[in-house]
This record gives structure tokens, sequence and C-alpha cells, in this order.
């Protein structure tokens, strides 16, 4: 790049931020912005438009612009993923002042956090497990980040699991019978074959998952967002969906009989051979779903 840019719009995918150069390079003068914006580094840019183009998600940028610009960020108005996602976002800037200020956060609920294990000993347990047999029945581990683990037919039937981030983790064949998981982080996790009958998935995040042959008969989902997941044969019976978001699910084969899909979004969804025997769909949004040799004795019926 040839001068220094006073002002600039950068743009990441699908959004577009204004902001200076001194904006970027002040507060921080050792972040990889800093470094990137001085004038040292050729930057991809559009040559029509003149956009700076940075190949990161851009959903807490503008907190990260805020932080620069007036050295303050709304972490404790965040939620859990929220703030986690943040400090992800900071370290790969190198902003160090926001990365101390989000830890500062999360140290202090963690103090404040009464579970009964940490990660650590998650860890450590599935390791030296004997045969593999986890039973983690009735623990509290509410608010720990088990993301990424492999936890594959670990039993946390009974178990408190709100606010757990178990996205990206490998939970094959895992029990959660009975467990309250609510606004528990299960995107893109590995939950084929998991057992979640009766367990409590009120507002859930369930984004991407692969819940393909799991059981959720008589489970609550109740808000939760379910957009892309798969659940092709699952046993969804008699299960609260109410007001949950499955947009572009694969429900391919799944029996829903008796489900309460009440105001839940299914557009798009693939309901192919599904089974929407007694389902109540008052109000439900099926614009664009495949419902191609669905049973479709539904309560309101398609």
């Amino acid at each position: 790049m040839g001068g220094l840019i006073k002002s600039l719009s950068l743009y990441f995918s699908g959004k577009k931020f204004c902001t200076t150069v001194e904006t970027l390079t002040h507060r921080e003068p050792r972040s990889m912005l800093a470094a990137m914006f001085s004038g040292r580094h050729t930057l991809c840019k559009d040559s029509e438009k003149g956009y700076v183009f940075i190949d990161r998600d851009g959903k807490h940028f503008r907190h990260i612009l805020n932080w620069l610009r007036d050295g303050v960020a709304p972490i404790r108005n965040l939620s859990d993923l929220e703030r986690v996602e943040l400090l992800r976002e900071a370290e790969y800037y190198q902003l160090l002042g926001l990365v101390d200020m989000i830890n500062e956060v999360l140290n202090k609920k963690d103090e404040q956090m009464d579970t009964d294990l940490t990660r650590t000993d998650i860890i450590k347990i599935v390791q030296y497990a004997a045969s593999g047999c986890v039973s983690l029945i009735g623990v509290n581990l509410s608010g720990l980040d088990l993301s990424k683990l492999c936890l594959k037919g670990v039993d946390f039937s009974f178990a408190s699991l709100n606010k757990v981030i178990f996205s990206g983790a490998n939970l094959h064949h895992a029990q959660f019978q009975g467990a309250d998981a609510e606004n528990t982080n299960f995107q893109n996790a590995t939950l084929t074959d998991c057992e979640f009958t009766k367990a409590n998935l009120r507002g859930a995040l369930l984004a991407g998952a692969n819940l393909r042959s799991a059981n959720l008969q008589n489970a609550c989902v109740i808000g939760s967002e379910l957009c892309d997941a798969d659940l092709r044969s699952a046993r969804l019976e008699n299960a609260r969906f109410t007001y949950a978001n499955l947009e572009g699910a694969n429900l391919e084969g799944a029996n829903l009989t008796g489900a309460k899909m009440r105001k839940a979004n299914l557009k798009g969804a693939n309901l192919q051979r599904a089974c929407l025997v007694g389902v109540d769909l008052q109000d439900t949004c099926l614009e664009g779903a495949d419902l191609r040799g669905a049973r479709r004795q539904s309560i309101y019926d398609i």
C-alpha cells in the first residue's frame, strides 16, 4: 500500500464498517490491526469500491471498534458465548487491553460458579475412565466450557448443564435423560444417537448440530435454535418445539408424533417421510418446507 489511508471502509463477510487509521492504530499500537494499517503492508483492497477486505467474521467487530475508539466494550451485557467469541477475535487482532478486560469478567464469573468439576477434571476423567464408561449423573457443570472435547458415551443424565458450552464437541451416544440444559450451547456438536428423553433444552443453541437418530421424546425444546440441524430419523414424539427455529433443518424420516410445533419456524426444512400425526402446527411457518411422503394428519393439517 502506498500512502497512509486517513479514512477507510472495512469489509467482512456481509458486513461493512467505516473508520479511520488513527482509530485502528492509536489505542493498541502493538496490535495486528495497527500493524496492518501502519502503511508498511499491502492490503487486500477492492479496486472498484475501495473496501479493505478482512477474512474474519465481522459479528463482533463493532465492539472492537468501540474499544479502540473509547476504551469501553459492553462485555458484561454479552452472553457467555458472545464473550468467548469476542475474546477469540481480540486475541486474533492482538488487542491485549481488550483481552485483559474480557478475561477479568470471565474469571470473576468462574469464581462465582459453584460447579462440581472443572474442564480439566472432565478431560482427566474421560482419559482415564475404564472401558470408556464415564458417569456424570446428577453433577453440576453449569457454565463450563467443554467445547471441542471428545465426550462420546458420557452419561450426563439429570445433570445441571445450564449454559455449558458443548460447541463442536463429539457427544455421540451421550446420555442427557432428564438433564437441565437450558440455554446450553451445542452448536455444530455431534449428537448422533444421543438420549435426551425429558431433557430441558429450552433456549438451547443447536444450530448445525448433528442429531441424527437422537431421542428427544418428551423433551422441552421451546425457543431453541436448530437452524440447519440434522435431525434425520430422530425420535421427537411429544417434544415441545414452540417458538423453536428449525429453518433449513433436515427432519427426513423423523417421528414427530404429538409434537408441539406451534409458532415454530420450519422454513425450508426437509420433512420428507416424517411422521406428523397429531402434531400441533398452529401458526407454524412451513414456507418452502419439503413435505413429500410425510404423514400429515396434524391437529392443524398442512
